[in-house]
């Protein structure tokens, strides 16, 4: 292909300049060829690809195709149903609901309720119409310490910074919570300009950058926290331990996107890199989280102090739960970030490979605090993948109180799912801080969408409650929904995921299947006492029964 883009290029060049000589206005042509000449030739001696430079020009149809594929994928060959990481299915109703159309379905469902994974509602024949229950149920999230408990809607903006996102989302996500009075997270990057105009309620998040609470050395600044943590609209404080997207992994945010506003807001030194490490440095055992956690409640003026991890080594969450018994300090809230969880970007290992999914962590986490007696004082957020009314249900049946959603509200916002997050070129303007992107997302109409989206979506959830015969979603359980692992094999959650006597963990004899978690844990430290454990002890801990023992 050398060869003959040469001859092409040679013939092309010598026909053009004798067809000139009998008609010189056709030296015009070479406006034309010239470039694509130029062009080849560039690719003959290139050194670093390979396809272009045996294939000049057209090998560079290689790329042109790579960047159609996803969109050619997304709109001419995927169903209905099969689309990642949210199918256009889910897409559609999002969509549907935010701009409050019709969000109805016709002639059945097109999923397969004969395939394994397929869930569904145990539906009550003393089902409750809709319009006897509260439209916009709450949860009053605090503990026995906090003095500003706050009552949160079931569905809340889950944490996305403003870096991350455009100004123009985080100005729609946060008008459109102050609409439909629910809460919005800001994610690790503090609390920008943007998330303060519309006054919706807030969740701030601390991530181990400590972003508007740090000193210049990165290490936490108490003064800076107590007075921003006390203004009103911040109505509750999460420190971030982990994200089900990376969880274990830090960042860095390059110089060049350092600006003198991002600066300001996140309290670093504009033009420098900053490092987001993978642990806090204000803390480093489960005792010390507790007294931070105890510190931060008092400085708030007593508003709730929660965290967010995605499960990892299960031993660090009955380490906590050690230290919680121990002191007698609680958080209010514990979000559970599923490994399915969302990022703008994400090392694909990370993404793919580590964290525990979230129905799994919920259920894990309600369990062991209930063990330890604990879920009275602690209301637990599910953050992963949640987008309709039926994903709130099941996540509140396995033991959650309230879930969080961040990429459904970016679909509210107008999001495609170009998967463009991490480039800069997010084609409708969330994931950007490209000027001229941004202008197509206009704040008056997404926040509505928000609103619209997150009204709906709740009223769905509600719908559902009292179809299951049930007035208020703390009488959710696990029994009502089901799930089929094999084509002749159903179960309940409640057998998937047995509960456990509440205060089981506190004497022995443990729970079979949680005997090496306790083993394992220290109150005292964050790594997993593995030389208190043998292989026979690990071989005995059946973590698929429940059965009690007494311990030898």
């Amino acid at each position: 292909m050398r060869k003959a883009f040469i001859a092409i290029a040679a013939f092309l060049v010598t026909a053009t300049l004798m067809i000139s000589l009998a008609w010189p206005p056709f030296y015009w042509a070479f406006i034309f060829i010239g470039p694509v000449i130029l062009l080849g030739i560039y690719d003959l001696y290139q050194p670093k690809h390979s396809i272009v430079r045996n294939y000049p020009v057209l090998g560079r149809l290689r790329y042109l195709a790579e960047d159609l594929r996803p969109k050619v994928y997304q709109y001419f060959v995927e169903s209905d149903t099969n689309g990642k990481p949210f199918s256009r299915l889910n897409r559609s109703l999002i969509y549907q609901r935010a701009k409050k159309e019709n969000d109805t379905i016709p002639f059945g469902t097109q999923l397969d309720v004969y395939e394994n994974g397929y869930e569904w509602l145990s539906h009550s024949i003393a089902a409750i119409s809709h319009h006897e229950l509260n439209e916009d149920p709450r949860v009053l999230v605090g503990g026995p310490d906090c003095a500003q408990p706050y009552s949160a809607s079931i569905l809340n903006i889950s944490a996305m910074s403003f870096g991350s996102l455009s100004q123009n989302a985080i100005l729609s996500l946060n008008g459109g919570a102050f609409m439909g009075n629910f809460a919005h997270n800001t994610g690790e990057g503090g609390i920008s300009d943007y998330h303060a105009a519309p006054k919706g309620d807030l969740i701030w998040q601390i991530g181990t950058g400590y972003f508007g609470c740090r000193n210049d050395d990165g290490s936490f600044n108490y003064d800076a926290f107590g007075i921003r943590s006390k203004t009103e609209q911040v109505k509750m404080i999460e420190i971030k331990l982990s994200q089900g997207a990376k969880p274990g992994h830090g960042g860095i945010l390059p110089a060049k996107k350092v600006t003198p506003e991002i600066a300001r807001i996140r309290l670093v030194k504009e033009g420098f890199d900053v490092i987001s490490p993978p642990a806090h440095s204000a803390f480093s055992t489960p005792l010390e989280l507790l007294a931070f956690v105890k510190k931060l409640r008092e400085l708030s003026g007593g508003k709730p102090i929660g965290f967010k991890l995605c499960i990892g080594r299960k031993s660090e969450f009955f380490a906590i739960c050690k230290a919680m018994v121990e002191t007698g300090t609680y958080v209010d809230f514990i979000t559970v970030d599923g490994g399915e969880g969302g990022t703008g970007a994400s090392p694909q290992e990370f993404s793919n490979a580590v964290g525990m999914p979230l129905r799994e962590g919920v259920a894990f986490v309600y369990d062991v605090l209930s063990g330890f007696d604990l879920k009275k004082h602690i209301k637990i957020i599910a953050s992963g993948k949640v987008s309709s009314g039926f994903d709130l249900v099941k996540n509140i049946a396995l033991g959650a109180d309230l879930c969080n959603s961040a990429r459904a509200m970016m679909f509210a916002l107008g999001c495609i799912q170009a998967l463009e997050c991490n480039s800069n070129t997010c084609p409708t303007g969330v994931a950007t801080q490209d000027p001229s992107l941004m202008k197509g997302l206009v704040v008056e109409d997404k926040k509505v969408r928000v609103f619209n989206y997150h009204r709906l979506t709740v009223a769905s959830a509600v719908e559902l409650l009292g179809a299951a015969g049930l007035r208020h979603t703390y009488q959710l359980s696990r029994a009502y929904i089901n799930r089929r692992i094999a084509p002749n094999v159903m179960q309940s959650y409640m057998e998937t995921f047995p509960y456990i006597p509440e205060g089981s963990l506190l004497n022995t004899p443990y729970p079979l299947r949680f005997e090496l978690g306790m083993a394992l844990s220290t109150s005292s430290s964050f790594a997993p006492t593995d030389y208190r454990v043998t292989a026979i002890d690990y071989a005995h801990a059946n973590s698929f029964t429940d059965t009690q023992q007494s311990n030898n």
